[in-house]
């Protein structure tokens, strides 16, 4: 598929990775909604895009609320046919820490957002998507989503955030040989550590040190080469059911 045209959904669309994906994908000619829980954000960006952006203030995790930013798509632009999963948290805390035990509500409340949410997206969006009519490769949609590369190398604290991200990783093969017959290809991206809201809120000795653990590019990720990557995927017919590390070689350490 090309991205001139394409009606693509972008959840956490309003910043981030996500909002990577948004800049790259208009740029290059696609229409976009934004779904995002930021409305501030989001109706910033689609006043900044005019009529090529949509936004629906959404959550992942509500069935009703990505169902209505589904429909958007086909209201606003006539279908659907690229989705991008971005939305997610990365709270963390130790199994058992100065506290006690680890929450059971965070993490019952970081799969919830990082692994339903994003199957949510998933099984609305390609119920609808299978309903489009096929191009001259067969396709009908190409679904992204965003794991980490915490699903391999979980850090100390991040039992539920890697828990979250392997569970995407999981799902990956199944829902593509699931979505096979419907002409909808299904990747997903690790991405190891990128200049996000997240990273940027830490001192600049802090990023400092993450950059230094990376082995080339000596430099944290930007959002537009986690959105280079997601293009390649959905204009490459024969890309299916992987998992690809975007991470410049990085292999985290246990802190």
């Amino acid at each position: 598929m090309q991205l001139q045209g394409l009606v693509t959904l972008v959840t956490g669309g309003a910043s981030g990775l996500g909002e990577g994906c948004v800049r790259r994908f208009t740029r290059l000619g696609a229409r976009v909604v934004i779904l995002d829980r930021d409305g501030e954000r989001g109706k910033a960006l689609e006043s900044e895009f005019g009529e090529n952006v949509q936004f629906a203030q959404a959550d992942v995790t509500s069935e009703s609320e990505v169902q209505a930013a589904v429909n958007r798509a086909y209201e606003a632009f006539g279908g659907l046919g690229a989705v991008i999963n971005c939305a997610g948290v990365a709270w963390a805390a130790r199994t058992v820490g100065k506290e006690g035990a680890h929450a059971l509500d965070l993490f019952e409340t970081v799969v919830k957002i990082n692994l339903i949410g994003t199957f949510n997206v998933i099984r609305l969006a390609a119920a609808r998507m299978s309903q489009n009519t096929p191009n001259e490769n067969g396709e009908r949609g190409v679904i992204v989503n965003t794991a980490s590369v915490a699903a391999f190398d979980g850090q100390i604290g991040q039992a539920a955030y890697s828990a979250s991200k392997g569970g995407i990783v999981g799902m990956t093969l199944p829902i593509a040989r699931d979505l096979a017959r419907a002409g909808i290809r299904v990747m997903t991206i690790a991405p190891g550590i990128f200049e996000t809201p997240m990273v940027a809120m830490m001192p600049a000795e802090n990023q400092a040190s993450l950059a230094a653990q990376i082995p080339f590019p000596n430099r944290l990720g930007k959002p537009d080469e986690y959105a280079q990557l997601a293009q390649s995927m959905i204009e490459n017919p024969y890309l299916n059911g992987e998992v690809v590390r975007l991470d410049g070689g990085v292999r985290m350490a246990a802190k």
